[in-house]
């Protein structure tokens, strides 16, 4: 016998890669430039020089040894220490190595978080559409029930209609943003809104709630000025789900890390992480890129592109009469179909050559997906195209 569990995920098609195979076929065909792929959130911009720098470095005059081997469960020493220094100095918190737990990106912070929190079956894990769709998989797989809740029609927070879904069974609330997928970043206004809440709600339930803030975007702010609120600030039981895979382009390299606050109301969450990430196998991050993070956590991102590509689909889109939420932040727009079905429309742009996600995925089968992390001269090619679609809708 097998988990059928295990094989329902195992079997089971992610529209996303589906396209990006469907992508990587045509490219064969046509030839890559010819294919607007605007699947995957692969960071277009390369990795900062200072990352390759420090990579040629330590492999050039530390020993393999310092670099290949394993670290401790939590992290080593003085990358924790470094992001700790860097957080301080950003946000005015007072953190030390021992807040941080090193992992390999954000999807192992929210399974170990998640498997921290959930302490009995039908424990509740609140998801605001739209969202990522592997919350999904991480909540089920750690015990929890997933409870979605649609933000509003500008893809702000519903705060009222987290109101009325929250339960004495509400462990957790992930917060994204910048978000995935519709670059919205959550107004400090209504973030100050939802944790009056909770508070209020903690008193009445007994047990703190806590908010998952998954940022993996958070560098990632394409409006100047624009504030994104560091969430702990804000609420106390807040635990962050960090990953350098955006911000300094890395999603290959699977490193991130879990932050617990000292404040939080059960002073023993960051030794449950400790043990779900000893559960889940998730000790000791990659030795070599923490060692280049150590060096490398205040780099700064490149955003060149990626606010040029934004404001030429942005305007582009809206003028051909798309309805677009603008967004502020990460490298994402949520486009309305104009029928609704944006599953439909995913298979009309694919005749075209063009890939963009249906958002049913994502909580909202009426939107798609669009990554423009890629070439602009693709971005500029897909207004073509997004052209002579809406005149086969008109």
């Amino acid at each position: 016998m097998i988990s059928q569990e295990m094989l329902k995920l195992g079997t089971s098609k992610s529209v996303i890669r589906e396209l990006a195979g469907f992508g990587a076929q045509r490219a064969a065909i046509v030839g890559a430039e010819n294919v607007l792929d605007f699947s995957l959130g692969n960071p277009s911009v390369p990795a900062p020089k200072e990352v390759q720098d420090a990579i040629v470095d330590i492999i050039k005059n530390y020993e393999p040894k310092v670099y290949h081997s394993y670290s401790s469960g939590a992290g080593h020493d003085g990358c924790r220490t470094a992001i700790a220094e860097n957080l301080n100095k950003r946000y005015g918190t007072n953190y030390s190595k021992d807040n941080f737990i090193m992992t390999c990106g954000a999807a192992a912070s929210l399974n170990i978080t998640i498997k921290a929190l959930v302490a009995e079956p039908g424990d509740e894990i609140m998801v605001l559409a739209p969202f990522f769709p592997e919350y999904t998989v991480f909540i089920a797989a750690q015990g929890g029930k997933q409870v979605l809740v649609p933000c509003k029609d500008d893809m702000q927070l519903n705060v009222e209609g987290i109101k009325e879904a929250l339960t004495p069974k509400t462990r957790g609330i992930i917060v994204n943003s910048p978000n995935n997928p519709s670059g919205v970043v959550y107004t400090k206004e209504e973030m100050q809104e939802l944790c009056d809440l909770l508070v209020e709600k903690e008193k009445e339930y007994g047990h703190p709630i806590y908010i998952i803030a998954d940022e993996p975007y958070r560098e990632l702010v394409l409006i100047d000025g624009l504030e994104v609120p560091f969430i702990p600030n804000m609420y106390k039981n807040t635990v962050v789900c960090y990953s350098w895979s955006k911000s300094l382009s890395l999603p290959g390299e699977r490193i991130g890390y879990v932050l617990v606050p000292n404040n939080v109301d059960d002073e023993q969450l960051i030794a449950a992480c400790g043990g779900a990430a000893r559960a889940l196998g998730f000790v000791c991050a990659p030795t070599l890129f923490q060692l280049v993070i150590e060096r490398c956590v205040n780099v700064e991102p490149d955003l060149t592109v990626y606010k040029k590509n934004r404001d030429l689909l942005y305007d582009g889109l809206t003028k051909l009469g798309y309805n677009v939420a603008k967004p502020a932040g990460a490298f994402y727009l949520f486009i309305e179909s104009p029928d609704g079905d944006s599953e439909k429309f995913s298979e009309k742009a694919k005749e075209y050559d063009m890939l963009v996600v249906p958002g049913t995925g994502f909580g909202s089968k009426a939107h798609m997906r669009l990554s423009y992390c890629v070439e602009t001269e693709k971005c500029e090619k897909s207004l073509e195209v997004f052209e002579k679609l809406m005149k086969k809708y008109k």
